[in-house]
């Protein structure tokens, strides 16, 4: 068993997100929906507002597990919250993603 810091876990969720959020930009804008930034100034534009969009997004995982964990005091059903909440979450992200933030300029 590793050595034990009051702050292990926040740093190891702040170094994953930090990891993984410009590598799925990355492949989302790449595979997803197949865009192609301007410049790279629009591109960090782009990168923001994703960010922005995953913030609000993940509020909506976030509190509809803790809904769940609120209501039924289970961690079964706290799980059944996080993964509904996960799907909610991911569903309007990807609508999102779609209607504000990969668009091409003249949609924009």
């Amino acid at each position: 068993m590793g050595l034990q810091w009051p702050y292990s876990i926040p740093i190891s969720i702040f170094i994953g997100t930090a990891t993984g959020l410009p590598i799925k930009y990355i492949l989302e804008k790449k595979y997803i929906f197949e865009f192609e930034s301007d410049s790279i100034k629009h591109d960090g534009k782009l990168f923001i507002l994703y960010s922005g969009m995953g913030v609000f997004t993940t509020a909506i995982f976030w509190g509809v597990e803790y809904a769940f964990h609120l209501l039924f005091n289970s961690d079964s059903m706290r799980y059944l919250g996080g993964a509904i909440g996960l799907s909610i979450g991911y569903f309007i992200k990807y609508w999102l993603d779609k209607k504000f933030v990969f668009i091409k300029a003249a949609q924009a």
